[in-house]
């Protein structure tokens, strides 16, 4: 049972004292290095960790995303990672331009191991870690700070030595203490400035500290000052880089690996959709593409992010939330009617400037940029309205009038009702042709035949009415008005209200498309043809309204047709 006063139980992590810090005012202006941790970290917390296979193939994908540096496993606490790391390197799969890394504990028999399993590889990180904080140093390990400064330091001298002990191999040395974010950032500094006089970093041979906040405690503006902090007082910080590693635990790990950046941190690493322990680690994915949409390559394709979605899900066994930023089924739809129908006017303003910059109401990346596609942005329920309606059929060519846009909207709508689901572009596609391009319910326009002189526009016609036909004749200023006049002699008046047509598709094959609203005692509603030629398709659409109307009891049947609302 939760507490009604939970500080009994929980305390409120305690600030930076910075209040000169300047990261709130910094713009980001380039990507961080980044450090996929895919198949250490993210495969740890897998119900079923990765095998070989798939190992391998999220390490082609990591590559071929464009990741620098990839973690590959802790080769010293299994065979199986000992082994992927081997067929890495024997087989000659680690680019030129890629360093893999590995992760240790610091014990020396297992460093050992280590450097056995990167035995012959062109260029890799060594990442050593220990437990800094002072729930681990007590609770866990019982050491004191003494304690823990010695066991990082000797930990970096095995390192050091092994590494000079094979200079074929271009070395990173990287250092974590466990966990950054909670430990005494005077010991953290501490600790991180005795590694470093231990190790000897260069401006030109560098060496990574990796702050983790491996279990989130604080909001992520404390995260950054202690970052900030950090960056200032560490020594030689011209030698070092520093990275992060944020988890999600508070959910905040991508505001917090973002802040961080701002504060000084130059490294970030992560995982692809936040797969991790427990709430998980930082979603590379959503700190790459937050850059791409603020003008700023973030040196990661996510051009077919579909792909990546895909092997991801096939490598960690894990599916993709529907609505996970950039990536999810969804994250380009819209269902609302608001939504829809600002969406419908941005597109339609984008494509009179389509290289202008990117405004689209409630679209904050292009998803064609991902290699999504405009179907899918666009989808109808009960919670849809005209906006929605019109997009999807503007996908099949037909450009509705705005009043047949609410006119139409209100029969997808029951459709939707009572359905109780989604309205796929097929169903309204098909909702469309059934109110308003099928005829015979109950009149068929046939043998229409024009003529005109100066004065007037002669119509003569049949017209079909459960199976007799009856003479259809009427003049006036114009097709339309013929028929109209045709219709008024046998009885049936109503005019023209208002009248729009378009090409379907351009070619050889082109058809028109006609759409003609029409007044029945003061009400209004449209009818809909379809044809090669604009002017059937145009007395087609008279006679789609006038069936509506007969249908709806707005107009008398003629003769003795039965009509049905």
């Amino acid at each position: 049972m939760m507490l009604k006063n939970p500080s009994t139980k929980y305390r409120h992590f305690n600030v930076v004292d910075l209040p000169d810090r300047t990261w709130p005012g910094q713009v980001q202006k380039a990507a961080p290095v980044w450090c996929s941790v895919d198949m250490r970290d993210g495969n740890q917390a897998l119900i079923e960790p990765m095998n070989a296979e798939r190992k391998r193939r999220f390490f082609d994908l990591l590559v071929k995303v464009g990741f620098k540096e990839i973690e590959v496993g802790f080769p010293a606490a299994s065979q199986t990672d000992f082994d992927y790391v081997r067929e890495l390197i024997e087989s000659g799969a680690i680019p030129d331009d890629v360093t893999i890394q590995v992760m240790t504990q610091a014990r020396t028999h297992l460093i050992e191991r280590t450097f056995e399993a990167l035995k012959g590889v062109p260029r890799a990180i060594v990442h050593v870690y220990n437990a800094t904080a002072p729930v681990f140093r007590e609770v866990v390990f019982g050491v004191d700070r003494a304690g823990c400064i010695d066991i990082a330091t000797q930990a970096t001298r095995e390192i050091k030595a092994l590494m000079q002990a094979n200079p074929q191999t271009q070395w990173t040395y990287q250092y974590s203490p466990e966990t950054f974010c909670f430990t005494e950032l005077d010991f953290g500094l501490e600790i991180c400035d005795a590694v470093i006089a231990e190790f000897q970093p260069t401006p030109c041979n560098k060496m990574i500290l990796n702050l983790p906040t491996t279990v989130e405690v604080s909001t992520a503006n404390v995260f950054a000052d202690q970052i900030e902090w950090f960056c200032r007082h560490v020594s030689q910080r011209d030698s070092v880089i520093i990275s992060v590693h944020p988890h999600n635990d508070r959910g905040t790990g991508v505001s917090t690996a973002e802040q961080a950046c701002l504060a000084g941190a130059e490294r970030v690493e992560g995982t692809l959709f936040g797969n991790g322990e427990r709430t998980g680690n930082v979603d590379i994915l959503t700190l790459a593409m937050n850059l791409y949409t603020s003008g700023i390559s973030p040196e990661l394709d996510f051009s077919d992010i579909t792909h990546v979605q895909r092997e991801v899900e096939y490598c960690n066994q894990l599916p993709t939330h529907p609505r996970h930023p950039y990536a999810g089924e969804l994250v380009f739809t819209a269902f609302s009617g608001s939504h829809q129908d600002a969406i419908k006017k941005g597109f339609a303003r984008r494509r009179a400037n389509p290289h202008g910059y990117w405004e689209i109401p409630y679209l904050p990346i292009d998803p064609a940029d991902m290699g999504r596609s405009y179907e899918a942005v666009i989808r109808v329920n009960s919670q849809s309205g005209k906006g929605g309606v019109a997009y999807l059929l503007e996908q099949q060519g037909i450009m509705l009038p705005r009043r047949l846009q609410m006119e139409f909207s209100s029969v997808v709508q029951r459709v939707a009702d009572a359905e109780g689901r989604e309205v796929t572009s097929d169903m309204i596609l098909s909702c469309f042709t059934e109110t308003y391009l099928q005829q015979g319910r109950p009149y068929t326009l046939t043998q229409p035949m024009l003529t005109s002189d100066q004065a007037s526009t002669y119509v003569n016609a049949q017209l079909l009415v459960d199976g007799d036909s009856l003479p259809l004749t009427g003049k006036g200023n114009g097709p339309l008005a013929a028929l109209v006049n045709a219709f008024a002699a046998l009885g049936l008046n109503f005019d023209i209200a208002d009248y729009h047509e378009h090409a379907v598709r351009d070619g050889a094959q082109a058809e028109a498309i006609a759409y003609v609203e029409i007044r029945v005692n003061n009400q209004l509603l449209f009818g809909v043809g379809k044809d090669s030629s604009i002017l059937q398709a145009s007395l087609q659409a008279l006679i789609s309204a006038v069936c509506r109307a007969t249908r709806q009891g707005l107009l008398e049947p003629l003769g003795n047709t039965i009509v049905t609302a």
